[in-house]
């Protein structure tokens, strides 16, 4: 038959009981460090990626606008040679 220590039972409880606070901890460390992260970031004037993609979506547009008015413009000159 196997007795039980009560100052082995305490212990044993005792750990537990420091093993739950030490994760409890953890987590909210790991909320703070995520709130300072986050405030830190829109303190700095980054951009979403939504709006890097929508600026980028823009300027190759007007990449293909610029280079159709050139050959236009190439083949308006060049027609002006010709004539």
């Amino acid at each position: 038959m196997q007795t039980r220590n009560k100052f082995l039972d305490d212990v044993s409880q005792m750990m537990t009981n420091a093993m739950g606070v030490a994760q409890g901890a953890k987590q909210e460390a790991e909320t703070a460090m995520k709130g300072m992260l986050d405030r830190w970031l829109a303190d700095r004037d980054f951009v979403t990626r939504e709006e890097f993609d929508a600026v980028r979506a823009m300027a190759q547009k007007a990449r293909e606008e610029n280079e159709a008015l050139k050959a236009r413009l190439d083949a308006m000159e060049a027609k002006k040679k010709k004539g």
